[in-house]
């Protein structure tokens, strides 16, 4: 598997301010968690955060979201993960993420990546990145733009794996 992806982004920011602290609940609404098709799931993506409840119909497979401190904070909802998955979204760049929401994106094979200086690095909604996984270089337009925090050593098997279940039968 290569350890590059690359897709449009999406910053998720009120008032040109990256958004900290977008809790499970902000990200999948828990009015909506009878809802167990994982299809089903993507249409109420953001679907509590002011502003970015039409998210689902303007994200495209293959999005990079890009949001601040703390992201995913709250409950262990696994909604919160799978409404991303179901999107296709292939990434998600926050400057940290809530440890629940953490361990479950990553054991479900969503990419999860820390960048303390995301918001310096001069992107807008729709700029296309790439981001080198094994260096943590973010590049737009072939110039680096911020560094990642490198993923750890079993982060990165379970990426490759697919998901936890896969890297598990895989050992």
């Amino acid at each position: 598997m290569k350890l590059k992806v690359e897709g449009r982004i999406w910053k998720i920011e009120k008032e040109g301010k990256l958004i900290d602290d977008i809790d499970t609940d902000m990200i999948y609404h828990n009015k909506y968690l009878h809802i167990l098709d994982k299809k089903e799931m993507a249409k109420y993506a953001f679907s509590n955060l002011e502003g970015w409840q039409d998210f689902p119909k303007m994200a495209r497979e293959g999005d990079i979201i890009i949001a601040g401190e703390n992201f995913g904070c709250g409950s262990s909802r696994q909604h919160a993960v799978d409404c991303f998955l179901a999107l296709g979204i292939k990434a998600i760049i926050a400057k940290s993420f809530g440890a629940i929401y953490k361990r479950n994106a990553i054991n479900s094979g969503l990419l999860v990546l820390e960048c303390k200086d995301i918001d310096k690095a001069n992107l807008k909604n729709g700029d296309y990145i790439e981001i080198n996984l094994e260096n943590g270089e973010i590049k737009k337009d072939g110039k680096v733009v911020a560094k990642t925090k490198p993923m750890g050593r079993v982060q990165t098997a379970i990426y490759k794996a697919g998901n936890l279940f896969a890297y598990a039968k895989s050992l």
